[in-house]
Protein backbone atom coordinates (compact mmCIF):
# COMPACT_ATOMS: atom_id res chain seq x y z
CA UNK A 1 0.00 0.00 0.00
CA UNK A 2 1.27 3.15 -1.02
CA UNK A 3 1.75 6.36 1.66
CA UNK A 4 -1.02 8.07 -0.55
CA UNK A 5 -3.92 4.88 0.33
CA UNK A 6 -2.28 4.66 4.06
CA UNK A 7 -2.93 8.02 4.62
CA UNK A 8 -6.67 8.09 2.71
CA UNK A 9 -7.43 4.54 4.75
CA UNK A 10 -6.15 6.42 8.10
CA UNK A 11 -8.84 9.41 7.10
CA UNK A 12 -11.62 6.98 6.79
CA UNK A 13 -11.06 5.58 10.18
CA UNK A 14 -10.40 8.86 12.04
CA UNK A 15 -14.19 9.39 10.27
CA UNK A 16 -15.42 6.67 10.77
CA UNK A 17 -15.41 6.34 14.33
CA UNK A 18 -16.08 10.25 14.96
CA UNK A 19 -19.16 9.39 13.73
CA UNK A 20 -19.40 6.62 15.31
CA UNK A 21 -18.63 8.56 18.64
CA UNK A 22 -21.10 9.92 21.13
CA UNK A 23 -21.58 13.53 21.76
CA UNK A 24 -20.59 14.99 25.41
CA UNK A 25 -23.05 17.96 26.74
CA UNK A 26 -21.64 18.94 30.35
CA UNK A 27 -23.73 21.28 32.58
CA UNK A 28 -22.17 22.93 35.49
CA UNK A 29 -24.25 25.08 37.67
CA UNK A 30 -22.36 27.44 40.65
CA UNK A 31 -23.69 27.67 43.80
CA UNK A 32 -26.84 25.29 43.44
CA UNK A 33 -27.00 23.26 46.40
CA UNK A 34 -28.03 19.48 46.20
CA UNK A 35 -31.56 20.73 47.80
CA UNK A 36 -32.24 23.03 44.76
CA UNK A 37 -33.75 20.39 43.02
CA UNK A 38 -37.67 18.77 42.89
CA UNK A 39 -35.65 15.65 42.49
CA UNK A 40 -34.25 16.15 45.91
CA UNK A 41 -37.05 16.69 47.80
CA UNK A 42 -37.54 20.16 47.42
CA UNK A 43 -41.09 21.18 46.97
CA UNK A 44 -40.55 24.52 46.96
CA UNK A 45 -39.85 24.69 43.18
CA UNK A 46 -40.43 22.44 40.33
CA UNK A 47 -37.32 20.93 38.17
CA UNK A 48 -38.95 18.97 35.64
CA UNK A 49 -36.12 19.10 32.89
CA UNK A 50 -33.20 18.12 35.24
CA UNK A 51 -34.75 15.66 36.95
CA UNK A 52 -35.83 13.95 33.87
CA UNK A 53 -31.92 13.04 33.49
CA UNK A 54 -32.63 10.88 36.39
CA UNK A 55 -35.65 9.43 35.06
CA UNK A 56 -33.95 9.13 31.97
CA UNK A 57 -30.76 8.11 32.99
CA UNK A 58 -28.37 7.55 36.28
CA UNK A 59 -28.80 9.49 39.42
CA UNK A 60 -25.40 9.77 42.24
CA UNK A 61 -26.96 9.69 45.28
CA UNK A 62 -23.56 10.81 47.06
CA UNK A 63 -21.27 13.11 44.74
CA UNK A 64 -19.00 15.69 46.27
CA UNK A 65 -17.28 18.40 45.05
CA UNK A 66 -15.61 21.35 46.14
CA UNK A 67 -16.45 23.91 48.60
CA UNK A 68 -15.81 26.98 45.83
CA UNK A 69 -16.00 27.55 42.26
CA UNK A 70 -12.85 27.25 40.65
CA UNK A 71 -11.25 24.37 42.68
CA UNK A 72 -14.33 22.31 41.86
CA UNK A 73 -13.91 23.45 37.88
CA UNK A 74 -10.02 22.45 37.95
CA UNK A 75 -11.17 19.22 39.46
CA UNK A 76 -13.48 18.55 36.80
CA UNK A 77 -10.67 19.38 33.99
CA UNK A 78 -8.70 17.28 35.16
CA UNK A 79 -9.60 14.73 36.76
CA UNK A 80 -7.08 15.45 39.61
CA UNK A 81 -7.53 16.94 43.67
CA UNK A 82 -7.04 21.26 42.69
CA UNK A 83 -3.75 21.39 44.75
CA UNK A 84 -2.38 19.16 42.43
CA UNK A 85 -3.26 21.38 39.25
CA UNK A 86 -2.22 25.15 41.31
CA UNK A 87 -5.26 26.59 42.05
CA UNK A 88 -5.39 27.69 45.56
CA UNK A 89 -7.50 30.59 45.40
CA UNK A 90 -10.60 32.56 43.53
CA UNK A 91 -9.03 35.49 42.28
CA UNK A 92 -6.02 37.50 41.77
CA UNK A 93 -4.27 34.42 39.65
CA UNK A 94 -4.73 31.72 41.87
CA UNK A 95 -7.87 30.43 40.01
CA UNK A 96 -5.58 29.23 36.84
CA UNK A 97 -4.59 25.91 36.02
CA UNK A 98 -1.36 25.13 35.84
CA UNK A 99 0.32 24.78 31.92
CA UNK A 100 1.44 21.39 32.68
CA UNK A 101 -1.99 19.64 33.36
CA UNK A 102 -4.28 17.74 30.33
CA UNK A 103 -7.66 18.90 30.59
CA UNK A 104 -10.65 16.94 29.71
CA UNK A 105 -10.89 19.10 26.52
CA UNK A 106 -7.56 18.09 25.31
CA UNK A 107 -8.59 14.75 25.78
CA UNK A 108 -11.44 14.65 23.67
CA UNK A 109 -10.24 17.17 21.33
CA UNK A 110 -7.34 15.04 20.33
CA UNK A 111 -9.53 12.41 19.69
CA UNK A 112 -11.36 14.22 17.08
CA UNK A 113 -14.07 15.58 19.42
CA UNK A 114 -15.27 19.55 18.16
CA UNK A 115 -15.02 20.97 21.80
CA UNK A 116 -16.80 24.63 23.51
CA UNK A 117 -17.40 25.79 26.08
CA UNK A 118 -19.89 28.67 27.18
CA UNK A 119 -20.33 30.56 30.39
CA UNK A 120 -18.19 31.26 33.36
CA UNK A 121 -14.59 29.52 33.37
CA UNK A 122 -13.38 31.03 36.39
CA UNK A 123 -9.55 28.58 35.56
CA UNK A 124 -7.60 31.76 33.96
CA UNK A 125 -8.13 34.55 31.23
CA UNK A 126 -5.24 35.16 29.70
CA UNK A 127 -3.68 32.49 26.89
CA UNK A 128 -3.25 29.80 27.56
CA UNK A 129 -4.90 29.81 30.54
CA UNK A 130 -7.73 30.62 28.85
CA UNK A 131 -10.65 28.00 27.58
CA UNK A 132 -9.12 28.58 24.24
CA UNK A 133 -5.57 27.40 25.45
CA UNK A 134 -7.07 24.46 27.40
CA UNK A 135 -8.64 22.31 24.87
CA UNK A 136 -11.25 24.33 23.74
CA UNK A 137 -12.02 25.35 20.30
CA UNK A 138 -14.75 27.85 20.86
CA UNK A 139 -15.15 29.74 24.06
CA UNK A 140 -17.99 32.80 24.74
CA UNK A 141 -18.60 33.59 28.64
CA UNK A 142 -16.25 35.46 31.14
CA UNK A 143 -12.98 34.11 32.85
CA UNK A 144 -13.84 36.01 36.03
CA UNK A 145 -15.33 34.27 39.40
CA UNK A 146 -18.42 36.82 38.96
CA UNK A 147 -20.06 38.93 36.98
CA UNK A 148 -21.52 42.35 37.20
CA UNK A 149 -24.54 42.30 35.48
CA UNK A 150 -26.11 39.29 34.06
CA UNK A 151 -28.59 41.61 30.91
CA UNK A 152 -26.30 41.69 27.65
CA UNK A 153 -23.07 42.33 29.79
CA UNK A 154 -19.55 42.75 27.78
CA UNK A 155 -18.19 38.98 27.36
CA UNK A 156 -14.98 37.10 25.77
CA UNK A 157 -15.47 35.61 22.89
CA UNK A 158 -12.13 33.74 21.79
CA UNK A 159 -10.35 36.79 23.30
CA UNK A 160 -12.13 39.24 21.76
CA UNK A 161 -14.67 41.81 24.03
CA UNK A 162 -18.36 41.15 22.67
CA UNK A 163 -21.58 42.30 23.76
CA UNK A 164 -24.03 39.88 25.08
CA UNK A 165 -27.49 39.19 23.94
CA UNK A 166 -30.07 39.38 26.79
CA UNK A 167 -30.04 37.22 29.72
CA UNK A 168 -26.81 35.45 30.06
CA UNK A 169 -28.41 31.82 31.40
CA UNK A 170 -30.31 32.01 27.69
CA UNK A 171 -28.12 33.34 26.13
CA UNK A 172 -24.96 30.81 26.51
CA UNK A 173 -27.73 27.98 25.92
CA UNK A 174 -28.36 30.18 22.23
CA UNK A 175 -24.57 29.64 21.66
CA UNK A 176 -24.49 26.27 22.66
CA UNK A 177 -27.54 24.84 20.70
CA UNK A 178 -25.95 27.03 17.55
CA UNK A 179 -22.47 25.07 18.23
CA UNK A 180 -24.44 21.57 18.65
CA UNK A 181 -26.50 22.35 15.24
CA UNK A 182 -23.07 23.46 13.30
CA UNK A 183 -20.99 20.18 14.35
CA UNK A 184 -23.51 17.63 12.46
CA UNK A 185 -20.88 15.24 11.11
CA UNK A 186 -18.26 15.17 13.77
CA UNK A 187 -19.11 14.89 17.28
CA UNK A 188 -18.91 17.73 19.95
CA UNK A 189 -17.73 17.95 23.42
CA UNK A 190 -20.00 21.35 24.89
CA UNK A 191 -19.12 22.51 28.35
CA UNK A 192 -21.83 25.12 29.52
CA UNK A 193 -20.81 26.07 33.28
CA UNK A 194 -23.43 28.18 33.64
CA UNK A 195 -23.20 31.19 36.60
CA UNK A 196 -26.41 31.48 38.49
CA UNK A 197 -27.62 30.86 40.91
CA UNK A 198 -24.37 32.72 42.04
CA UNK A 199 -25.21 36.35 43.20
CA UNK A 200 -26.00 39.18 41.80
CA UNK A 201 -29.01 37.63 42.36
CA UNK A 202 -30.57 38.89 38.51
CA UNK A 203 -33.42 36.71 37.04
CA UNK A 204 -35.85 37.72 34.25
CA UNK A 205 -39.41 38.68 35.21
CA UNK A 206 -40.89 35.63 33.98
CA UNK A 207 -39.14 33.34 37.01
CA UNK A 208 -38.96 36.52 39.72
CA UNK A 209 -42.56 37.21 39.48
CA UNK A 210 -43.31 33.37 40.39
CA UNK A 211 -41.66 33.69 43.98
CA UNK A 212 -41.44 37.45 44.52
CA UNK A 213 -44.63 36.81 46.84
CA UNK A 214 -44.20 32.97 47.16
CA UNK A 215 -44.63 31.70 51.11
CA UNK A 216 -41.73 29.76 51.64
CA UNK A 217 -42.47 25.89 53.35
CA UNK A 218 -38.90 24.42 53.11
CA UNK A 219 -36.47 26.39 55.11
CA UNK A 220 -32.84 25.87 56.68
CA UNK A 221 -33.45 24.16 60.13
CA UNK A 222 -31.31 27.58 62.03
CA UNK A 223 -34.32 29.17 63.40
CA UNK A 224 -32.43 32.38 62.87
CA UNK A 225 -33.89 34.82 60.61
CA UNK A 226 -33.36 34.24 57.07
CA UNK A 227 -33.25 36.33 53.96
CA UNK A 228 -36.06 34.32 52.21
CA UNK A 229 -35.69 37.07 49.44
CA UNK A 230 -32.30 35.71 48.89
CA UNK A 231 -33.94 32.17 48.61
CA UNK A 232 -36.36 33.07 45.92
CA UNK A 233 -34.17 34.69 43.82
CA UNK A 234 -32.14 31.39 43.87
CA UNK A 235 -34.84 29.17 43.55
CA UNK A 236 -36.47 31.55 40.50
CA UNK A 237 -32.90 31.61 39.31
CA UNK A 238 -32.86 27.36 39.86
CA UNK A 239 -36.18 27.36 37.44
CA UNK A 240 -34.50 29.58 34.77
CA UNK A 241 -31.61 26.81 34.84
CA UNK A 242 -34.55 24.12 33.97
CA UNK A 243 -35.84 26.01 31.90
CA UNK A 244 -32.89 26.08 29.68
CA UNK A 245 -31.90 22.53 30.61
CA UNK A 246 -35.32 21.48 28.77
CA UNK A 247 -34.65 23.89 25.24
CA UNK A 248 -31.16 22.09 25.24
CA UNK A 249 -32.95 18.47 25.73
CA UNK A 250 -34.91 19.64 22.96
CA UNK A 251 -32.63 20.51 20.93
CA UNK A 252 -30.98 17.11 21.12
CA UNK A 253 -34.61 15.51 20.05
CA UNK A 254 -34.67 17.93 16.83
CA UNK A 255 -31.18 17.34 15.91
CA UNK A 256 -32.05 13.52 16.26
CA UNK A 257 -28.86 12.92 17.97
CA UNK A 258 -30.14 12.51 22.09
CA UNK A 259 -29.50 8.96 22.29
CA UNK A 260 -26.18 9.03 21.57
CA UNK A 261 -25.61 11.89 23.45
CA UNK A 262 -24.27 11.95 26.88
CA UNK A 263 -25.87 14.70 29.56
CA UNK A 264 -23.60 15.39 32.73
CA UNK A 265 -25.68 17.98 35.32
CA UNK A 266 -23.76 18.88 38.11
CA UNK A 267 -23.11 22.02 40.78
CA UNK A 268 -19.93 22.99 42.02
CA UNK A 269 -20.35 23.84 45.31
CA UNK A 270 -23.11 23.69 47.89
CA UNK A 271 -25.64 26.92 48.40
CA UNK A 272 -24.80 30.19 48.45
CA UNK A 273 -27.39 31.10 51.06
CA UNK A 274 -29.25 29.72 54.59
CA UNK A 275 -31.74 27.66 52.92
CA UNK A 276 -33.49 24.19 52.71
CA UNK A 277 -30.66 21.41 51.90
CA UNK A 278 -31.50 18.45 52.82
CA UNK A 279 -31.09 19.24 56.91
CA UNK A 280 -27.24 18.67 56.05
CA UNK A 281 -24.69 20.87 57.49
CA UNK A 282 -22.96 23.64 56.08
CA UNK A 283 -22.95 25.93 52.82
CA UNK A 284 -20.97 27.46 50.28
CA UNK A 285 -17.95 27.97 51.48
CA UNK A 286 -17.47 24.49 53.87
CA UNK A 287 -16.26 21.76 53.96
CA UNK A 288 -19.02 19.66 55.78
CA UNK A 289 -21.64 17.28 53.73
CA UNK A 290 -23.76 20.62 52.71
CA UNK A 291 -21.08 22.65 51.11
CA UNK A 292 -19.50 19.53 49.39
CA UNK A 293 -22.80 17.53 48.63
CA UNK A 294 -23.88 17.77 44.45
CA UNK A 295 -26.23 16.48 42.72
CA UNK A 296 -24.92 14.49 39.54
CA UNK A 297 -27.54 13.31 36.81
CA UNK A 298 -26.01 11.77 33.85
CA UNK A 299 -28.12 10.51 30.72
CA UNK A 300 -27.21 8.21 28.27
CA UNK A 301 -30.07 6.64 26.19
CA UNK A 302 -28.62 4.44 23.94
CA UNK A 303 -26.32 2.53 27.02
CA UNK A 304 -26.74 3.76 30.67
CA UNK A 305 -30.59 2.03 32.35
CA UNK A 306 -33.16 4.44 32.81
CA UNK A 307 -33.79 5.32 36.65
CA UNK A 308 -30.16 3.93 37.57
CA UNK A 309 -29.05 5.20 40.89
CA UNK A 310 -25.75 4.57 42.17
CA UNK A 311 -25.22 4.37 46.13
CA UNK A 312 -21.55 4.46 45.94
CA UNK A 313 -19.34 8.08 46.69
CA UNK A 314 -17.74 9.68 43.70
CA UNK A 315 -16.47 13.03 43.48
CA UNK A 316 -15.48 15.23 40.42
CA UNK A 317 -12.17 14.00 40.36
CA UNK A 318 -13.92 10.92 38.31
CA UNK A 319 -16.02 12.43 35.40
CA UNK A 320 -12.57 13.13 32.79
CA UNK A 321 -11.93 9.27 33.44
CA UNK A 322 -15.78 8.37 33.42
CA UNK A 323 -16.55 10.43 30.69
CA UNK A 324 -13.30 9.28 28.24
CA UNK A 325 -14.27 5.42 29.51
CA UNK A 326 -18.00 5.94 28.73
CA UNK A 327 -16.92 7.60 24.94
CA UNK A 328 -13.79 4.75 24.66
CA UNK A 329 -11.26 7.24 24.30
CA UNK A 330 -7.37 7.04 25.82
CA UNK A 331 -6.71 9.29 28.89
CA UNK A 332 -3.65 10.07 27.41
CA UNK A 333 -2.62 13.25 30.48
CA UNK A 334 0.75 14.62 31.67
CA UNK A 335 -0.02 13.79 34.93
CA UNK A 336 -1.58 11.22 36.85
CA UNK A 337 -5.03 11.09 37.38
CA UNK A 338 -6.58 10.88 40.52
CA UNK A 339 -10.27 9.75 39.89
CA UNK A 340 -11.52 6.55 38.99
CA UNK A 341 -13.33 5.33 35.45
CA UNK A 342 -17.09 4.83 36.96
CA UNK A 343 -18.11 4.05 33.17
CA UNK A 344 -18.91 0.36 33.67
CA UNK A 345 -20.77 1.46 36.64
CA UNK A 346 -23.24 3.61 34.70
CA UNK A 347 -23.82 1.11 31.59
CA UNK A 348 -24.08 -1.57 34.66
CA UNK A 349 -21.35 -4.00 32.91
CA UNK A 350 -19.66 -3.99 36.41
CA UNK A 351 -20.37 -6.97 39.51
CA UNK A 352 -21.06 -5.34 42.89
CA UNK A 353 -17.64 -6.77 44.14
CA UNK A 354 -15.94 -5.28 41.87
CA UNK A 355 -17.43 -1.84 42.23
CA UNK A 356 -17.18 -1.78 45.95
CA UNK A 357 -13.21 -2.63 45.64
CA UNK A 358 -12.93 0.47 43.66
CA UNK A 359 -15.32 2.80 45.44
CA UNK A 360 -14.33 1.66 49.01
CA UNK A 361 -11.82 4.92 49.05
CA UNK A 362 -11.87 8.62 50.65
CA UNK A 363 -12.51 11.29 49.07
CA UNK A 364 -11.14 15.06 50.64
CA UNK A 365 -12.72 18.04 50.50
CA UNK A 366 -10.74 21.20 50.91
CA UNK A 367 -10.92 24.71 51.04
CA UNK A 368 -9.21 27.54 53.38
CA UNK A 369 -6.82 25.00 55.02
CA UNK A 370 -9.60 23.22 56.12
CA UNK A 371 -9.54 18.97 55.09
CA UNK A 372 -12.70 16.95 55.53
CA UNK A 373 -12.32 13.13 54.25
CA UNK A 374 -15.33 11.23 53.23
CA UNK A 375 -15.21 7.32 53.62
CA UNK A 376 -18.36 5.55 52.69
CA UNK A 377 -21.60 6.60 54.52
CA UNK A 378 -18.76 8.38 57.02
CA UNK A 379 -17.53 12.16 57.23
CA UNK A 380 -14.78 13.42 58.79
CA UNK A 381 -14.72 17.23 59.84
CA UNK A 382 -11.73 19.80 59.53
CA UNK A 383 -11.62 19.75 63.27
CA UNK A 384 -11.09 15.96 63.31
CA UNK A 385 -14.77 14.65 64.45
CA UNK A 386 -16.46 11.80 63.03
CA UNK A 387 -19.90 11.75 61.58
CA UNK A 388 -22.13 8.71 59.91
CA UNK A 389 -23.87 11.48 57.73
CA UNK A 390 -26.84 8.60 56.40
CA UNK A 391 -27.72 8.78 59.62
CA UNK A 392 -27.04 12.33 61.16
CA UNK A 393 -26.97 14.88 58.01
CA UNK A 394 -26.62 17.44 60.27
CA UNK A 395 -23.20 16.22 61.99
CA UNK A 396 -24.92 16.74 65.32
CA UNK A 397 -23.32 13.53 67.10
CA UNK A 398 -19.50 13.32 66.79
CA UNK A 399 -19.18 9.09 66.61
CA UNK A 400 -15.35 9.45 67.36
CA UNK A 401 -15.01 7.56 70.47
CA UNK A 402 -17.34 5.45 69.68
CA UNK A 403 -15.17 4.36 66.19
CA UNK A 404 -11.54 4.93 66.98
CA UNK A 405 -9.78 2.62 64.27
CA UNK A 406 -11.98 4.57 61.58
CA UNK A 407 -11.49 7.89 63.26
CA UNK A 408 -7.64 7.60 63.61
CA UNK A 409 -7.34 6.24 60.52
CA UNK A 410 -8.77 8.75 58.72
CA UNK A 411 -7.21 11.88 61.03
CA UNK A 412 -3.83 9.99 59.49
CA UNK A 413 -5.09 10.12 55.82
CA UNK A 414 -6.12 13.82 56.16
CA UNK A 415 -2.49 14.40 57.50
CA UNK A 416 -1.06 12.83 54.93
CA UNK A 417 -2.84 14.82 52.11
CA UNK A 418 -2.10 17.59 53.55
CA UNK A 419 1.48 16.59 53.74
CA UNK A 420 1.80 15.25 49.72
CA UNK A 421 -0.67 18.42 48.34
CA UNK A 422 -0.96 21.19 50.75
CA UNK A 423 2.65 22.23 51.56
CA UNK A 424 3.48 25.12 49.42
CA UNK A 425 1.01 24.54 46.91
CA UNK A 426 -0.06 28.43 47.02
CA UNK A 427 3.89 29.95 46.50
CA UNK A 428 4.03 29.30 43.18
CA UNK A 429 5.39 32.21 41.08
CA UNK A 430 3.15 32.57 37.79
CA UNK A 431 2.94 36.31 36.68
CA UNK A 432 0.20 36.83 34.33
CA UNK A 433 1.28 36.23 30.73
CA UNK A 434 1.00 38.90 27.91
CA UNK A 435 1.03 37.91 24.79
CA UNK A 436 1.74 34.61 22.77
CA UNK A 437 2.49 33.47 19.50
CA UNK A 438 -0.57 31.01 19.13
CA UNK A 439 -3.33 33.76 19.96
CA UNK A 440 -4.07 37.06 19.18
CA UNK A 441 -5.95 38.87 22.13
CA UNK A 442 -4.77 39.36 25.75
CA UNK A 443 -6.84 41.13 28.33
CA UNK A 444 -5.48 42.42 31.46
CA UNK A 445 -8.32 43.50 33.73
CA UNK A 446 -8.65 45.72 36.77
CA UNK A 447 -9.11 42.15 38.68
CA UNK A 448 -5.68 41.34 38.51
CA UNK A 449 -3.88 44.63 39.01
CA UNK A 450 -2.29 45.86 42.14
CA UNK A 451 -3.57 49.58 43.01
CA UNK A 452 -0.94 52.47 44.56
CA UNK A 453 -1.35 55.12 46.41
CA UNK A 454 -4.99 56.83 45.83
CA UNK A 455 -6.29 54.55 43.40
CA UNK A 456 -9.21 52.21 44.97
CA UNK A 457 -10.95 49.07 43.89
CA UNK A 458 -14.42 49.52 43.65
CA UNK A 459 -15.32 46.02 45.55
CA UNK A 460 -13.31 44.04 48.24
CA UNK A 461 -14.17 40.97 45.46
CA UNK A 462 -11.90 42.14 42.54
CA UNK A 463 -13.65 39.57 39.96
CA UNK A 464 -15.42 42.00 38.08
CA UNK A 465 -14.16 45.18 40.29
CA UNK A 466 -12.95 48.35 38.17
CA UNK A 467 -10.04 50.97 40.08
CA UNK A 468 -11.25 54.89 40.58
CA UNK A 469 -10.33 57.52 43.17
CA UNK A 470 -7.10 57.92 40.25
CA UNK A 471 -6.10 61.61 41.87
CA UNK A 472 -2.08 61.89 41.78
CA UNK A 473 0.79 61.68 39.32
CA UNK A 474 2.40 59.68 41.48
CA UNK A 475 -0.61 57.12 41.68
CA UNK A 476 -0.36 53.74 39.54
CA UNK A 477 -1.80 50.41 38.90
CA UNK A 478 0.73 47.55 38.01
CA UNK A 479 0.38 43.74 36.91
CA UNK A 480 3.24 41.31 37.72
CA UNK A 481 3.67 40.06 34.01
CA UNK A 482 5.58 38.66 31.80
CA UNK A 483 5.59 38.49 27.92
CA UNK A 484 5.28 35.00 26.23
CA UNK A 485 6.67 36.31 22.89
CA UNK A 486 8.14 39.56 21.65
CA UNK A 487 6.42 41.55 19.67
CA UNK A 488 4.21 44.71 18.40
CA UNK A 489 0.74 45.50 20.05
CA UNK A 490 -2.34 47.52 19.96
CA UNK A 491 -3.58 48.50 22.71
CA UNK A 492 -7.29 49.56 24.29
CA UNK A 493 -8.17 50.82 27.45
CA UNK A 494 -11.68 50.70 28.86
CA UNK A 495 -12.47 53.92 30.83
CA UNK A 496 -14.80 56.14 32.26
CA UNK A 497 -14.32 59.83 32.27
CA UNK A 498 -16.19 62.51 32.79
CA UNK A 499 -16.40 65.68 31.07
CA UNK A 500 -14.20 67.79 33.52
CA UNK A 501 -11.72 65.59 33.66
CA UNK A 502 -10.66 65.29 30.40
CA UNK A 503 -7.10 65.43 29.32
CA UNK A 504 -5.16 63.73 31.72
CA UNK A 505 -1.51 62.09 29.94
CA UNK A 506 -1.18 58.57 30.47
CA UNK A 507 1.42 56.24 30.19
CA UNK A 508 1.59 52.37 29.95
CA UNK A 509 5.09 50.64 30.22
CA UNK A 510 6.65 47.39 30.65
CA UNK A 511 10.64 47.24 31.21
CA UNK A 512 12.55 49.68 28.79
CA UNK A 513 9.05 50.08 26.31
CA UNK A 514 6.79 53.18 26.94
CA UNK A 515 3.42 54.03 24.92
CA UNK A 516 1.81 57.46 25.96
CA UNK A 517 -1.26 58.94 25.02
CA UNK A 518 -4.20 61.66 25.98
CA UNK A 519 -7.68 60.49 27.25
CA UNK A 520 -9.21 63.30 24.76
CA UNK A 521 -13.04 61.97 24.96
CA UNK A 522 -15.66 62.38 27.98
CA UNK A 523 -17.64 59.24 28.65
CA UNK A 524 -19.32 59.18 31.91
CA UNK A 525 -21.54 55.96 33.05
CA UNK A 526 -23.45 55.58 36.56
CA UNK A 527 -23.29 52.54 38.40
CA UNK A 528 -25.00 49.57 36.73
CA UNK A 529 -25.97 46.17 37.53
CA UNK A 530 -28.23 47.54 40.19
CA UNK A 531 -31.49 47.92 38.61
CA UNK A 532 -31.48 44.29 37.70
CA UNK A 533 -31.02 42.85 41.41
CA UNK A 534 -33.72 41.15 42.93
CA UNK A 535 -31.95 41.65 46.18
CA UNK A 536 -29.06 43.59 47.84
CA UNK A 537 -25.21 42.43 46.12
CA UNK A 538 -21.95 42.57 47.98
CA UNK A 539 -20.64 42.49 44.54
CA UNK A 540 -19.04 45.41 42.55
CA UNK A 541 -21.18 47.34 40.38
CA UNK A 542 -20.17 48.00 36.85
CA UNK A 543 -20.29 50.93 34.46
CA UNK A 544 -20.80 50.79 30.47
CA UNK A 545 -16.70 51.31 30.03
CA UNK A 546 -15.67 52.75 27.07
CA UNK A 547 -12.50 51.43 24.57
CA UNK A 548 -10.15 53.81 23.78
CA UNK A 549 -6.93 52.98 21.33
CA UNK A 550 -4.31 53.80 23.24
CA UNK A 551 -1.81 53.26 20.47
CA UNK A 552 0.82 50.66 19.42
CA UNK A 553 3.63 49.12 22.00
CA UNK A 554 6.62 47.48 21.22
CA UNK A 555 7.19 44.15 23.91
CA UNK A 556 10.30 42.26 24.14
CA UNK A 557 9.92 38.27 25.70
CA UNK A 558 10.13 38.21 29.29
CA UNK A 559 8.83 38.83 32.84
CA UNK A 560 8.60 42.25 34.15
CA UNK A 561 5.72 45.07 35.62
CA UNK A 562 3.75 46.43 34.03
CA UNK A 563 2.71 49.76 34.78
CA UNK A 564 -0.15 52.25 34.28
CA UNK A 565 0.63 55.92 35.24
CA UNK A 566 -0.23 59.32 34.58
CA UNK A 567 2.18 61.87 33.66
CA UNK A 568 -0.43 65.24 33.94
CA UNK A 569 -3.85 65.37 35.25
CA UNK A 570 -6.07 68.60 34.86
CA UNK A 571 -8.82 67.93 36.47
CA UNK A 572 -10.01 65.87 39.47
CA UNK A 573 -9.18 62.76 37.92
CA UNK A 574 -7.82 60.27 35.72
CA UNK A 575 -10.13 57.81 35.15
CA UNK A 576 -12.17 54.76 35.71
CA UNK A 577 -10.32 52.28 34.51
CA UNK A 578 -11.10 48.78 33.93
CA UNK A 579 -8.98 46.77 31.92
CA UNK A 580 -6.48 46.96 28.74
CA UNK A 581 -6.79 44.94 25.87
CA UNK A 582 -3.60 44.11 23.44
CA UNK A 583 -3.80 42.46 19.87
CA UNK A 584 -0.53 41.17 18.44
CA UNK A 585 0.11 42.61 15.35
CA UNK A 586 1.74 40.10 13.41
CA UNK A 587 -0.72 37.03 14.46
Amino acid sequence: MNALNALALNLTCLVTTCLASPNVLVILTDDQGWGDLSLNGNTDLSTPNIDSLARDGARFDRFYVCPVCSPTRAEFLTGRYHPHSGVYSTSAGGERIDLDETTIADVFKTAGYSTAAFGKWHNGMQYPYHPNGRGFDEFYGFCSGHWGNYFSPPLDHNGKIVRGDGFCIDDFTNKAMDFMEASEGKPFFAYLPYNTPHSPMQVPERWWDKFKDKELTQLHPDASPQDLDHTRAALAMCENIDWNVGRLLTKLDELKIADDTIVVYFSDNGPNGRRWNGGMKGRKGSTDEGGVRSPLLIRWPSKIPKSTFITDNAAAIDLLPTLAGLVGIEKQTQQALEGIDLSETLMQKQPNAVLKAKTKRTIFSHWNKRVSARYQNYRLDHQGKLFDTSKDPGQKTDISERNPTLANRLRAEVAQWRRDLLDGYDNGHRPFLIGHENYRYTQIPARDGKPHGNIQRSNRFPNDSFFFNWTSVDDKITWEAEVAATGDYEVELHYTCPKESVGSTIELSFNEHKLTSKVTDSHDSPLLGGEHDRVKRQESYVKDFKAMPLGRLHLEKGEGTLTLKANDIPGKEVMAFRLLLLTRVDY
